[in-house]
């Protein structure tokens, strides 16, 4: 009897914490940016699907900056007021960075070659 309970316990612990991984995953998306090596920027979603448009809430940007002559910057230009380097020009590697997303046009790009290297999305 004391074995049953046991293994029912560990059952319980188990899927509890199963379950609490998927939960945590599924309340902060991830978005995957990359910067370099030649002169391009991207934002993309968990599926490989560029990012033109998202929902208001927290997102978790995983940016791999492939080139140390380039930076990933994001900025809120409409509806707040927001801009953030999620990477530095003179460092390459990933870094992720949780940001809070509020309705409104985004921007991502490269400080140093913004003309070139850009990109937005709207958040609703």
């Amino acid at each position: 009897m004391r074995r049953r309970m046991l293994i029912a316990v560990a059952v319980v612990v188990a899927a509890t914490a199963v379950f609490a991984t998927q939960i945590s995953a599924m309340a902060t998306p991830k978005l995957v940016g990359t910067v370099g090596p030649g002169f391009t920027i991207s934002l993309k979603d968990s599926h490989g699907k560029k990012v033109t448009s998202l929902k208001a809430g927290k997102y978790s940007f995983v940016v791999s900056d492939k080139s140390r002559i380039h930076n990933f910057v994001l900025e809120q230009e409409s509806g707040g007021k927001f801009e953030k380097d999620l990477t530095d020009v003179s460092q390459t590697g990933t870094k992720t960075v949780t940001v809070t997303l509020k309705k409104g046009t985004w921007k991502y790009y490269c400080k140093p070659h913004e003309a070139a290297m850009h990109g937005s999305f709207k958040v609703t």
